[in-house]
């Protein structure tokens, strides 16, 4: 019979087929990959068109007359970080006013933190803490009843304290919808603005909705009545001393505020009122021999007012109305009292900030209002005017996306 042809089979595929049979069977379906973690993105955007009028007879710095400004681009991303932990980081796109630079815009951090959320309780109470680049005490909550994007609110543009600065905070729902709470310990300068000493700011914020639970009010039942405080220091303008001088001056510059805020926050109308105090602390004298320092103090105040109605939301079935009418007046005086100033400022240079106009809704993330601003002294005068005087017509617009 005539021979079968030989089949060749390496020796070493023959042994790994065979040992891999059992291993192959024996292997795990794969697994999903695990889901990443979510990360939300969201954003505001606000502008203007602005025709400013002459309030000197020569321009002031930086004076745009007839432009168009983007204020304002904030970008949210926010992502947890685990179990009860979250991060937030804003990036503020603004225009630049410093003389030096040949940018017309630049960005920068607004927010920056890790938040801890604890388990909520069953009346509704919760509580938080934050770390990193956060909230000040009251002006985000003044935002809450006021559009930042036609102007800031009144004491951060009093120039009290900046909106944003890097530390410490902690807050808490009270029970059952009857307010909130919010501590924090910051650095002091702001957010603009790296550290400059040793020394802390500490605020606290109280706010109160005693009508939220009225279903039988519903205009009043977002009412709020807010009370803060600020304690604060600063370094002395002698504290590392210097040539010719008795010393360095190690001893803290007062830095404190505090005020009250009452308002309602309804749909079909907004209204707020503001009264706040300042109280600082500076230097007098050379700090040498011949000319001793000496501490002296200026202590501050501003008045504001501010409203939002629509008016056709109260004639319509609906209750609502993309059809609105604001309105703020602000007086600010600088200097009420003084101690240990040789020739004190006048306590009469308050100066006013009013503004006034009508928006639209465009939808329900757009919004335009036309409206005028002035920022002058008290009698319209000239004399005694604000840091940044102006007056002038704007066409602003917000969008959230």
């Amino acid at each position: 019979m005539p021979r079968m042809p030989t089949l060749r089979f390496p020796l070493a595929t023959f042994v790994a087929l065979i040992a891999s049979a059992p291993l192959a069977a024996q292997t795990a379906p794969a697994q999903p990959a695990a889901a990443v973690p979510p990360l939300s993105v969201s954003g505001l955007i606000f502008g203007s068109y602005n025709y400013q009028m002459r309030t000197t007879p020569a321009q002031l710095t930086n004076q745009n007359n007839n432009g168009f400004i983007i204020d304002r681009a904030y970008l949210n991303f926010r992502a947890p970080a685990g179990d009860r932990l979250s991060i937030r980081v804003t990036t503020d796109v603004y225009q630049t006013s410093e003389t030096n630079t040949q940018n017309a815009y630049t960005i920068r951090a607004k927010y920056a933190y890790l938040q801890y959320d604890a388990p909520k309780f069953s009346n509704g109470a919760s509580m938080f803490a934050r770390l990193g680049i956060l909230q000040n005490v009251i002006i985000e909550h003044v935002e809450s009843f006021w559009p930042r994007y036609l102007s800031q609110s009144a004491v951060e543009r009093a120039g009290f304290f900046s909106s944003a600065d890097v530390g410490l905070a902690a807050g808490a729902a009270l029970p059952n919808r009857m307010g909130d709470m919010y501590a924090t310990i910051m650095n002091g300068p702001g957010y603009t603005s790296r550290e400059r000493d040793r020394f802390k700011d500490y605020a606290i914020r109280l706010s109160l909705t005693p009508l939220a639970n009225r279903t039988d009010m519903p205009l009043l039942q977002s009412f709020t009545l807010t009370g803060w405080g600020y304690k604060g220091a600063t370094a002395s303008t002698f504290v590392n001393g210097g040539a010719g001088q008795v010393g360095p001056v190690g001893a803290a510059l007062e830095r404190s505020r505090a005020g009250v805020f009452v308002g309602i926050r309804d749909p079909r109308l907004v209204l707020g009122g503001e009264f706040a105090m300042r109280r600082d602390g500076g230097d007098a004298g050379a700090n040498t021999a011949a000319s001793a320092r000496v501490g002296t103090t200026t202590t501050g105040r501003v008045l504001s007012g501010l409203t939002q109605v629509r008016p056709f939301a109260f004639t319509n079935g609906t209750g609502k109305s993309p059809f609105g009418i604001v309105a703020r007046y602000d007086r600010v005086s600088p200097s009420t009292s003084t101690t240990g100033i040789a020739v004190p400022p006048s306590t009469s240079n308050s100066y006013h900030t009013r503004i006034g106009g009508a928006f639209y809704d465009l939808n329900q993330r757009a919004q335009f209002a036309l409206d005028y601003q002035e920022s002058l002294a008290t009698d319209n005068g000239l004399s005694t005017a604000p840091p940044v005087q102006s007056k002038g017509y704007f066409l602003h617009f917000m969008v959230n996306f």
